[in-house]
């Protein structure tokens, strides 16, 4: 993952593309400040690959976030440059799901866990994130974990 990113900023500088160079330099920060954090003797090696994924996961949520806000204050430029980093950032993320492969998902997962109410939506949410990071989007996931455990 990180030879991706190395790779993808050179080509970037070369292409002189600023957005993705300034883009790729902020995914490259917050992976090192990951890395300082999760430092340690055991771990010297830093944040593995699914550790960057949610970093760039989470990444994303803080620009739809941002986007929105600047869209009801009326700063449709300072939320297109929000988009456009989003779109950067999706490059570096596997193919996400599709609905359907979401609902699937989640419901075979509450029958393997045998969730039964409301009470184990946290077991399911944390089995999904852990075999599904980086290609699922969780707040629909867990719409739909809340809809088919409320009707139990």
């Amino acid at each position: 993952m990180r030879e991706q990113l190395t790779h993808s900023l050179k080509a970037a500088m070369k292409a002189r593309d600023t957005q993705r160079i300034s883009t790729i330099r902020l995914i490259n920060a917050a992976i090192k400040d990951r890395d300082i954090a999760v430092r340690s003797e055991e771990n010297v090696k830093g944040v593995t690959d699914e550790e960057i994924l949610s970093i760039l996961a989470k990444m994303i949520k803080q620009r739809q976030e941002s986007a929105k806000q600047y869209e009801e204050a009326g700063r449709i430029e300072l939320a297109e440059q929000e988009l456009s980093e989003i779109g950067i950032i999706e490059t570096f993320l596997p193919k996400q799901m599709t609905e359907n492969e979401m609902i699937e998902t989640v419901d075979q997962t509450i029958q393997e866990i045998k969730a039964d109410s409301i009470r184990d939506m946290g077991k399911v949410m944390g089995v999904l994130k852990q075999k599904h990071a980086g290609i699922m989007d969780f707040s629909r996931a867990g719409a739909r974990a809340k809809e088919v455990l409320s009707k139990k």
